[in-house]
């Protein structure tokens, strides 16, 4: 085994090259990683990593002889007394923590094979995060050891020299003693009548002025349970009172959020004000005369994105003077880059226009407020940053640790710690107990069921008597469901059809079932405040990395903020569930998020295009103009090293960060060049659209996926072809291999090639096939996976068509009709075409004849 290390910081990758033999290496090998300090000889951090032989796409044969295995038991023992002697991370140490540098990612490649032949490579990466104490040590060192080889081992050291530290964050604002303000400051009868109180609470009263009678930018940071959706409420009735005419967007993270808005909006602002509320999801697309209609468009990001990519030919965009982003904090998640491109667009519309556009940013406490404040154009009067403890109803918070290796038997190790603290903090209260899957809901139910029927009581958790519940009961489409629902538990997930989701909200919401299971979705969604939430587990499976990662910080105090009803309670209890190792970690950090990043570097590309077709990018210069408008700009010159960039002494700041900036720009153009979605001019400056740039943006499809339908363009593609190269393409690469327990290989695949069960094309390759061949799934759970599948499939399927039209390939438009045709009345091409109409079956067919 080859260790080759390179440091790029802040990531550490670590290469490892391994050329597999069964019969030397088994199924897997051991590492162990640990971080210490050489000066101190103290231990941050250690970590078993486990490489499989699954992480490899083949496996082919090594004819070299293999030496034995050393088995060094009496090591192992040593390294592990070792670590066990020099851990000792107690909460007095993170007290002198000044700041820490993020996440450390340590990246395994795993390469197969003779010299003469090397499999593709895998990563498999690490991601933990170590303290740096002020003053900064010299050096910090990686190890990784094999627990199976002797000498096998590797050193990285990561060096701070040229590491620059970020400010110091400005401390938060102050909740200032002022008296409640009274609804009749609205000085509207029509708005105070929609409010069930006589006054606004601390943190609504302190903003009210900013809010209702000024235009100022907002960024509003405080804990969940607040009432900070009140606040864009008044922002919104501003826009009501002084422009009539012009229109408002709120963008939610997620199309829960979103439908929740529109259920309340359309009975409180529409039914009671005469205000046209609108939806705007991939579920629900409206015609145009509607959202020009509309006052208030409700909507997610990605569907502002590709909207407000056309506003010089859109008018309803231009007409927009109010845009509400909740959960803004967000801007550093998978999704924050197209949140980052909504604002910087609407700053450049602002700034050409010369129309006044206000944005209410939305957000949990956040430790650099100050920079998402200067992007968001807020001066000194705009910002407000509260801190994680001035919630409306106080919040007691408990962190247990659990020991265990492996995620399934921790989580079992959990769920009677959950069932005790059901019993010791709310007996008789709601209580929310969030999970990582829906396989996890149904577990933890049925573990909690089992406890309490050898209680006095078995159906204590149940508030309605047994004949009502069983009449609701026999509406209930999931079996799961029906039991636990009779001894009071509901579950709660994206599994269920929406009938039997729309039962479990009502009978939690009306209290008559006291626990409600569900997965961590819920805390972004429907607003379900409970008096308990225990987060059972502060770690999901990624499919993308084939093992279990962290939940963000954000996320976790989403769940924690349902806890208390100010309503009902004076206080809220949150129960935090983790792994032991992590149980300091969530003590130090839960209430002192790291600063919010830039996720724009990654996907850069995708929107340079969006832009360059819109018309507002022309030439590399406006390139770089473009860039300056973004929360990616204001970060890298405050930690220009998150971002790989290196300053040197002798070197300018300046001149850094623009030839930075430059080469980026560079190397997205030429990305795009090479996907044939940009043409760059004679002179190397000017930029221009192609057909296929326009077809990606209107389609709001990635770039990747252009390459991949050009570099595969056949003249007479087969059916079958075509499903696979849909399968292929990287937009449906999100539809990713669930928790490994699960598996869709009951459907067999079309044709006879050899497939890989744990690739997740393959997988959307049969949920595919199941919709044509109308199977019934032998999960619920894919239920929701098929729908993800066919809103990805047409949009898909329609940018393929027009790519074959630009190419001038008439050959394969027929069998892109007619996919798209099965895909809508799934159905294959080869059935009867009566099979397509509703209640229809094969025994019908001989009527017709």
């Amino acid at each position: 085994m080859n260790t080759h290390i390179h440091i790029n910081n802040p990531p550490v990758l670590l290469h490892t090259t391994l050329r597999w033999n069964d019969k030397v290496h088994g199924s897997q090998e051991n590492y162990w990683i640990w971080v210490e300090d050489p000066d101190t000889n103290h231990m941050y951090h250690q970590e078993p990593f486990t490489l499989t032989k699954k992480q490899r796409d083949l496996q082919l044969p090594c004819r070299r002889a293999a030496r034995k295995p050393l088995l060094m038991d009496r090591m192992k023992k040593a390294r592990l007394d070792f670590a066990k002697k020099y851990i000792h991370w107690t909460a007095d140490d993170w007290k002198k923590v000044m700041w820490s540098c993020g996440h450390v990612v340590i990246t395994f490649k795993c390469t197969q094979g003779r010299s003469t032949t090397v499999a593709r490579q895998e990563d498999s990466q690490l991601v933990f995060t170590i303290p740096i104490f002020e003053p900064m040590p010299n050096q910090y060192y990686i190890r990784a050891i094999s627990d199976r080889w002797l000498n096998c081992e590797s050193t990285c050291t990561i060096n701070f020299r040229n590491l620059i530290l970020p400010e110091h964050h400005p401390p938060h604002t102050d909740l200032l003693d002022l008296d409640p303000l009274p609804i009749t400051a609205l000085d509207d009868p029509r708005l105070e009548m929609l409010y069930p109180f006589t006054h606004f609470n601390p943190i609504q009263t302190q903003i009210f002025h900013t809010l209702y009678h000024t235009d100022h930018n907002v960024l509003l940071g405080a804990p969940t349970g607040s009432g900070k959706t009140i606040a864009a409420e008044i922002a919104m009735f501003r826009v009501f009172r002084q422009y009539p005419e012009a229109k408002i967007v709120y963008i939610g993270p997620m199309k829960a959020l979103v439908r929740e808005r529109v259920d309340d909006w359309r009975v409180r602002l529409q039914q009671k004000l005469g205000i046209k509320v609108v939806e705007l999801t991939g579920d629900v697309t409206p015609d145009i005369r509607a959202i020009q209609a509309a006052n208030v468009i409700v909507t997610t990001p990605e569907k502002w994105d590709g909207i407000s990519r056309s506003w010089q030919t859109r008018g309803y965009v231009r007409q927009v003077a109010l845009i509400v982003i909740d959960e803004i904090h967000l801007l550093g998640e998978d999704r924050g880059p197209v949140l980052e491109v909504i604002v910087s667009r609407t700053n450049f519309i602002s700034s050409h226009t010369g129309q006044n556009l206000r944005v209410i940013g939305l957000s949990t406490a956040l430790a650099n407020a100050k920079d998402v404040a200067n992007w968001l154009g807020i001066g000194e009067v705009g910002l407000y940053n509260f801190r994680p403890s001035v919630r409306p109803v106080p919040l007691e918070v408990h962190i247990a640790g659990f020991p265990g290796k492996h995620y399934c038997p921790r989580m079992a190790t959990m769920n009677k710690p959950t069932f005790q603290a059901i019993k010791q903090h709310s007996p008789e209260k709601p209580v929310l107990v969030f999970v990582s899957s829906r396989r996890q809901t149904r577990l933890t139910a049925i573990d909690l069921m089992g406890f309490v029927v050898v209680e006095a009581n078995p159906k204590q958790w149940l508030k309605l008597p047994e004949y009502e519940m069983e009449q609701i009961l026999s509406r209930v489409k999931d079996e799961n469901l029906r039991l636990c629902l009779s001894f009071g538990v509901g579950l709660h997930h994206a599994g269920l059809v929406e009938r039997d989701r729309k039962v479990v909200e009502e009978l939690f919401v009306n209290q008559k079932i006291q626990v409600l299971i569900t997965t961590a979705t819920l805390a972004w969604g429907v607003n379900f405040p409970a008096h308990l939430v225990v987060v059972k587990g502060t770690e999901y499976y990624d499919g993308k990395t084939r093992r279990y990662v962290d939940f963000p910080i954000t996320d976790v105090l989403q769940m924690m903020g349902r806890a208390g009803r100010p309503q009902f309670d004076n206080q809220g209890v949150a129960v935090i569930l983790v792994h032991n190792q992590k149980k300091h970690f969530y003590k130090k950090f839960l209430y002192e998020p790291f600063p919010v990043e830039s996720s724009l570097q990654g996907v850069l590309p995708d929107h340079l295009n969006a832009e360059v077709v819109a018309g507002t990018i022309t030439t590399k210069q406006e390139a770089l103009d473009y860039l300056t408008w973004t929360y990616f700009f204001r970060r890298l010159l405050q930690n220009p090293s998150y971002y790989g960039l290196e300053l040197k002494e002798e070197e300018r700041p300046d001149e850094a960060i623009n030839a930075f900036l430059s080469a980026s720009v560079d190397r997205a153009l030429v990305e795009l060049q090479e996907a044939s979605c940009v043409e760059i001019g004679e002179d190397g400056r000017a930029v221009e659209a192609t057909p296929l740039g326009r077809i990606s943006s209107f389609y709001y499809i990635s770039h990747h996926t252009i390459q991949t339908f050009h570099e595969k363009l056949e003249p007479n593609l087969s059916l079958e072809g075509l499903m696979q190269l849909m399968t292929e393409v990287s937009k449906t690469n999100q539809r990713e291999r669930g928790h490994p327990e699960r598996r869709a290989g009951q459907v067999v695949p079309a044709g006879g090639e050899s497939v890989h069960l744990d690739s997740p094309h393959t997988k959307t390759f049969l949920l595919l096939q199941a919709h044509l061949s109308r199977l019934s799934l032998p999960c619920v759970d894919y239920l929701t996976d098929t729908k993800s599948v066919l809103d990805q499939a047409m949009r898909i399927l329609q940018c393929h068509a027009g790519h074959l039209w630009v190419c001038g390939v008439a050959g394969g438009g027929p069998t892109v009709a007619d996919l798209m045709q099965m895909v809508t009345q799934a159905r294959w091409h080869t059935d009867a075409p009566f099979l397509t109409l509703p209640h229809i079956t094969t025994d019908h067919l001989d009527a017709f004849r």
